[in-house]
């Protein structure tokens, strides 16, 4: 791998305007109604990116719409190498700690998904030790034609003055770099650590004597938007179809069933209505 460049700003406070539907929300919606299987199993984001433990949607982490603040930047720490091997898991045969598997997708400031993004993760082991001398619990790997990752390893441990975390190194492609860090929710030390920062908080669960958690990146990388959602003139009754933009209360049908428009959005392949709750209800 090569050596990582500069550390990107990150934002200068906590605060973004709120919109009434991201077009992340949307592609998150339509990507995880694909899922039928466990994230464990299919090596994918996209329960983990739905449910929390209680059985609801979680908070996006950290809030993406057009134009909002990129993930925010954080120390380096004392503990990173260079030119670890490119790998999807850290677990190697005989590692001790809870399974841990952290699944996400990076962004661009318009809430499209970036391919090709290098993600570089460092951790201590379950002791609270970084190996600096090999590359145990270091590895990197690059985002797919969805912007997303996926990461198998273990919940870091505790060492004194540092509540759990994990580190990483995010680059989209010829641009500058996000150093900055991972943490867990509900962790005593959260409240006395000095660097921890709420809006780097995952979304945790259990899940089969592990754990799962999800984070999506928000780097600041320029991109065009798109067309907006706005009125459409299809009459209700009408059948579904790719291209369209469709409002909030529009009926459609597909496949011969009725559907009612949730949220306003513009209808994509594999956004059919019975696919995507969160865009359609059966009427």
């Amino acid at each position: 791998m090569d050596d990582v460049g500069a550390n990107e700003p990150g934002a200068a406070d906590g605060t973004r305007s709120p919109r009434l539907v991201g077009r992340k929300t949307v592609l998150r919606a339509a990507l995880a109604a694909t899922a039928a299987i466990p994230v464990a199993l299919m090596g994918g984001p996209a329960l983990a990116r739905t449910l929390t433990a209680g059985g609801t949607a979680p908070g996006l982490t950290p809030p993406c719409d057009d134009g909002d603040d990129p993930t925010p930047e954080q120390i380096e720490g004392p503990y990173f190498k260079p030119r670890s091997p490119e790998r999807t898991s850290l677990l190697e045969p005989g590692m001790p700690g809870t399974p841990l598997t952290v699944t996400g997708y990076v962004f661009g400031r318009a809430c499209r998904p970036l391919t090709g993004v290098l993600l570089d993760f460092w951790q201590a082991d379950t002791n609270g030790a970084y190996d600096n001398t090999g590359f145990r619990l270091r590895g990197h790997q690059y985002t797919g034609s969805q912007g997303s990752f996926a990461l198998t390893t273990i919940v870091p441990g505790l060492y004194p003055g540092r509540t759990r975390h994990l580190h990483v190194k995010v680059q989209a492609p010829g641009r500058s770099v996000l150093t900055t860090q991972l943490y867990f929710p509900n962790e005593p030390r959260n409240t006395t650590d000095t660097i921890f920062d709420p809006r780097l908080v995952m979304t945790v669960r259990d899940a089969g004597g592990g754990r799962e958690a999800a984070f999506d990146f928000v780097l600041d990388v320029p991109q065009d938007p798109g067309p907006g959602p706005t009125p459409t003139d299809t009459p209700p009754g009408g059948t579904w179809v790719v291209g369209l933009t469709y409002r909030a209360g529009d009926r459609v049908t597909y496949a011969g069933r009725a559907y009612t428009c949730l949220q306003p959005h513009t209808a994509q392949p594999g956004w059919e209505p019975p696919a995507v709750p969160a865009l359609w209800r059966a009427a």
